[in-house]
């Protein structure tokens, strides 16, 4: 890889990102432009500014690494990355637009009536956000290191400050258009190469594939474990819909409808997306099985042209995934910066701009502290931990929020915290026991993939208690569902 492409292709996303939120800037006037984009945005801008900021480090880079060392277990995160729209179309969607809301808690606690509701959906939306960061600022770092020879950190350094000053300068419109943006630059990075590998290897004369030697029939379907398999799938379906990041831009919409036309179109830019990570992960197996065992995995997108392809072409292909990869970090953390900044602004600050643009830069320090300290592990498997985290505490009170009458402050509270402790506990004691050993391999997946148990454990626990506490029910609950779910004229 020349470091000169390189280095060219991170300075030409960081001015193209910029100049279109400077341009953002420019019609950023009122404080719902900085919370909602004063709820304009079509369903075409909304969906690619979705898949712009859902398209994260994992997606870009960790899919194909992942598929390069589990072979088809793989493959289970583009699917439930995908389908998870689908639940969000069916269950969370339109309804959550129509709430009027401008945030996760300011949905839950006017459905709730409670302060305390409130202020510990915050404290989850916060701590989902900042974790979600992490691994994006940790791909900077590896995209960084792998491509220039710079030291890791100016990666991560780079992103949090290129994030935290375009957030705060133009918020929720501006940033709209900066990720409408980076998801066709996203696209075009991934989908170029990856057509043109298959070209190389397709063509007389190109590297031959042994499909045996790089999809034994140990690493086939066979293989897979059934539980850690469902309890990931669970884990990617159900925490979709509670992802700050990406429910804040269904508040954007004008209404209901264009709410559910653009989780639709977010559909089919997914579909398309993730084919092209799925093969340089499926050709990276039969090409470059050597970097499963020399740990850069995550790298597989970064270094696969130049290994198959090389010479300038190859060079000018791998700037080019340089440049979505940087897309995609720029993206998702942008994303995730507005939502936190909302929240944050909204309970300490009075909703006013001043606050969301001091929370803005918080938002974008804070995980960067944390990415520096920790150690990086694999992408697609961290940003996996959050979802199944995000399933087992907002998802259940946001589904029965929006479509029980019988929910209370007490049941959501209760199940938000047992959601929250019994997840938490699983993904942080889960690797000291994998490393101690002496475990049953049955407790070790039960702590590796928490969600299958954790979720319908924080389901049970929000309808238990709301039962108990009926007396207590939202006074305000009949209004606040007709509200949700009242019919809309069908454009």
């Amino acid at each position: 890889m020349n470091p000169v492409l390189g280095y060219v292709a991170i300075a030409a996303v960081t001015i193209a990102t910029a100049l279109i939120g400077f341009f953002g800037l420019r019609i950023s006037r009122t404080t719902q432009d900085f919370y909602v984009a004063s709820r304009t945005v079509r369903p075409w801008w909304n969906a690619s500014a979705i898949g712009g900021e859902y398209l994260s480090a994992a997606s870009v880079l960790g899919i194909a690494g992942l598929i390069l060392l589990q072979g088809t277990g793989g493959l289970w995160f583009p699917i439930g990355y995908t389908a998870g729209y689908l639940m969000l179309l069916l269950f969370v969607a339109a309804p959550l637009r129509r709430s009027g809301a401008y945030t996760i808690p300011d949905f839950t606690g006017a459905r709730l009536e409670s302060l305390a509701v409130r202020r510990l959906t915050t404290v989850l939306v916060i701590l989902i956000g900042w974790f979600y960061i992490v691994p994006q600022l940790q791909g900077a770092a590896l995209t960084i290191r792998i491509t220039t020879g710079l030291p890791s950190w100016m990666g991560a350094v780079a992103v949090s400050i290129i994030v935290g000053l375009i957030v705060a300068a133009g918020g929720m419109r501006s940033i709209t258009f900066v990720q409408a943006f980076q998801f066709w630059l996203k696209l075009t990075a991934i989908a170029v190469p990856a057509v043109l590998l298959l070209i190389t290897v397709g063509r007389d004369g190109g590297p031959a594939v042994d499909a045996a030697v790089a999809f034994p029939a140990a690493l086939g379907p066979a293989s897979l474990d059934a539980y850690s398999t469902v309890s990931l799938v669970i884990a990617l379906l159900l925490g979709t819909m509670g992802l700050p990041h990406v429910l804040v831009r269904f508040y954007t919409n004008p209404d209901g409808a264009a709410a559910r036309r653009t989780t639709l179109i977010v559909l089919g830019l997914l579909s398309v997306f993730y084919v092209f990570p799925t093969v340089i992960g499926l050709l990276g197996r039969a090409l470059a099985p050597e970097l499963a065992s020399s740990g850069e995995a995550d790298a597989l997108v970064l270094l696969l042209p130049g290994m198959v392809i090389g010479g300038l072409l190859g060079d000018v292909l791998t700037a080019l995934v340089i440049a979505g990869a940087f897309g995609a970090f720029l993206s998702t953390t942008s994303g995730l910066v507005v939502s936190l900044a909302g929240v944050i602004s909204q309970e300490l600050a009075g909703g006013s701009v001043r606050g969301f643009r001091i929370a803005a830069i918080a938002s974008s320090l804070v995980p960067l502290a944390v990415a520096l300290a920790l150690e990086p592990g694999g992408l697609a498997g961290s940003v996996g931990l959050v979802f199944a985290f995000t399933a087992s505490t907002l998802c259940p009170v946001l589904v029965l929020g929006i479509w029980w009458r019988g929910l209370t402050a007490r049941g959501a509270i209760v199940g938000m915290l047992g959601g929250a402790l019994f997840c938490g506990t699983a993904i942080l004691l889960g690797p000291l026991l994998a490393a101690g050993g002496g475990w049953p391999s049955g407790v070790l997946a039960a702590l590796a993939q928490p969600a299958a148990w954790t979720v319908p454990l924080a389901f049970a626990l929000t309808v238990v208690v709301s039962r108990l506490d009926r007396r207590r029910a939202p006074r305000g609950a009949d209004r606040v569902l007709a509200r949700l779910h009242a019919p809309e004229p069908v454009a």
